[in-house]
């Protein structure tokens, strides 16, 4: 076996070669290869959206560049980096850290990630002050969140007696070329990190966004580059390519089959459970295929019921004895992460294509708009109460908001989630979302929900997880449901609703104008969505947890959904 493997079995076997051969007949790999854009039509996609393709070499000049910063950041005592930024901007840098953060007592070694999922880790920041450099990573503007921590971090620098200078001096940009942000941190005197504007931001793992806070946090970024320096010439191959097979196995088995349903779901098994590789390659196949009504959705072993005849698995570097793969997923793709990177973005074009998307079209409208929404909603209320609506009825702590229709109950909270779920479709799923500051997660609920409906669901923590993925739930196949779980701050928490300096709001009301903005696009395209608002962080966390353990005594609900199809 060489250093870089892709094998496959059963059925996705026979539909893998197929396309693989298609693919091949068709002058895809050859095209890649010369990095001809033509491949998606000669307006679709210019040279820099292919530039991903040599960043395992084009990202050398980082070490030399970064180098100075490393050393004056240890000079200083700055050995822990908080990286700000949401969805695809921070999932690499993560995943980096996991696999290559130096060993106890080497130079660095802590990440913090603020992406506005938890205010956990803004406390955690803000403990650590004195040792902090903060990297802000956007292709683009400024986000919502990334504003907040800004302004609470140089504030809490102010509040300390640095002057502009030193504060300055705290904060690393990296965004593109010309971009707002690129600007804003200049007038700022940060430190600025440009890319390439063209680069997608699902292919940058490999750029200055995935590589640059890993340096910074101290770790091993040169072996990184050298994993995926390794693979690339394997993928100038027609046959003998492992990234092509793995795009013939995904784009293959999501398309609509003449018989049967399309296998657009992939169930990931990453050794020690799923971690930022996983979430990494979820958002590349989610931006990268889903749009035009059809893309790939990728599964978590704990929300996925078994023998599902629309998804197939997918393990990540299992283990091997001499009893073969110690693994029941039908595929096993086998390198280290750097070649990870590459592969999977390599496996994204393919799957594109083959789905007949163009993986390289701009998707940043859809977390955009809701972002712009939020925005609104927060201008509008001018730190008043947000336009979060009545609720349909109150279940102890818990609201429930929805538009379906619920039969009155003195359990309304089960009611609730029994209509949502009868609403998922046959080839459907469900998506749980989380806006809290404490530590309720999707995860929790995930089980049970996929054994009472038989469907898989998915889960994140908002705003990052459908920041990173909306693109397959809004403009993909359609099929979702969803539910999104916002909170009142917790009592005596200082951070969950730190006022943002400058604005006329705090975490806590941004965290659910981000809800709400959500909550009205999933509407908009006809899904069908239920909010769940928890008045009390414990005891609504513990009703909601005691609802959906319910639901497993229960029978599966009768369906009544269909699959909607989203469009962008």
């Amino acid at each position: 076996m060489s250093g870089f493997d892709v094998l496959t079995r059963g059925d996705v076997l026979e539909q893998a070669l197929q396309a693989r051969d298609y693919l091949v007949a068709c002058g895809v790999p050859a095209a890649l290869a010369a990095k001809d854009p033509r491949l998606w039509g000669r307006r679709a996609v210019d040279h820099s959206r292919l530039a991903w393709l040599d960043l395992p070499f084009a990202s050398r000049y980082l070490l030399d560049k970064v180098e100075d910063v490393v050393v004056e950041a240890r000079f200083a005592g700055l050995d822990h980096v908080v990286l700000v930024g949401v969805g695809a901007d921070a999932l690499a840098a993560q995943a980096i850290m996991e696999e290559h953060a130096p060993a106890g007592g080497a130079a660095g070694g802590a990440l913090t990630v603020l992406d506005g999922s938890d205010t956990a880790a803004l406390a955690f920041t803000l403990e650590r002050l004195d040792r902090t450099l903060v990297v802000l990573a956007s292709k683009s503007g400024v986000s919502l969140e990334g504003d907040a921590y800004l302004r609470i971090l140089a504030d809490a620098f102010r509040r300390r007696g640095m002057a502009d200078r030193e504060i300055a001096a705290r904060f690393v940009v990296i965004t593109d070329q010309g971009s707002p942000l690129h600007g804003f941190a200049r007038g700022k005197g940060y430190r600025v990190g440009l890319t390439d504007p063209g680069l997608p931001a699902h292919m940058a793992a490999l750029s200055a966004y995935g590589l640059v806070p890993a340096v910074l946090a101290g770790a091993d970024v040169g072996q990184v580059l050298d994993e995926a320096a390794a693979l690339a010439p394997a993928l100038l191959n027609d046959k003998d390519n492992p990234g092509l097979l793995l795009g013939a196995i995904i784009g293959g088995c999501a398309q609509r089959a003449p018989e049967g349903l399309p296998r657009d779901k992939v169930v990931l098994h990453e050794p020690g459970g799923s971690g930022a590789l996983s979430g990494w390659i979820a958002q590349a196949l989610a931006a990268g295929t889903g749009k035009r009504g059809r893309g790939v959705l990728v599964l978590d072993p704990p929300g996925s019921p078994a023998e599902l005849p629309d998804a197939h698995g997918v393990a990540l570097n299992p283990k091997q004895g001499a009893q073969g793969t110690h693994s029941d997923a039908e595929t096993s793709v086998w390198a280290p992460l750097g070649a990870q990177f590459l592969l999977w973005e390599y496996a994204t074009a393919v799957s594109g294509w083959l789905l007949g998307v163009n993986p390289f079209e701009p998707g940043g409208a859809v977390a955009q708009d809701a972002e712009d929404d939020a925005a609104s909603l927060l201008a509008a209320a001018a730190g008043g109460p947000l336009p979060a609506g009545r609720p349909v009825f109150a279940d102890g702590e818990v609201e429930i908001h929805t538009a379906l229709p619920v039969p009155q109950s003195a359990d309304g909270l089960s009611a609730a989630l029994v209509a949502l779920l009868a609403q998922v479709p046959p080839e459907g799923y469900l998506s749980v979302v989380t806006y809290l500051s404490g530590e309720l997660s999707g995860r929790y609920l995930a089980p049970t929900l996929a054994r009472h409906t038989g469907r898989p669901v998915v889960y994140g923590a908002g705003p990052g997880y459908l920041h990173a993925t909306g693109s397959v739930h809004k403009r993909g196949p359609g099929g979702g449901a969803f539910l999104l779980v916002t909170g009142d701050p917790p009592e005596g928490d200082p951070v969950a609703d730190m006022p943002v300096p400058g604005r006329p709001y705090g975490l806590a009301s941004l965290q659910l104008a981000r809800a709400l903005a959500e909550e009205r696009a999933l509407r908009a395209l006809g899904l069908p969505v239920v909010r769940v608002h928890l008045r009390d962080a414990v005891e609504g966390a513990g009703r909601l947890t005691e609802a959906v353990r319910g639901l497993g005594a229960a029978g599966a609900p009768e369906r009544t959904g269909t699959r909607a199809r989203a469009t962008g």
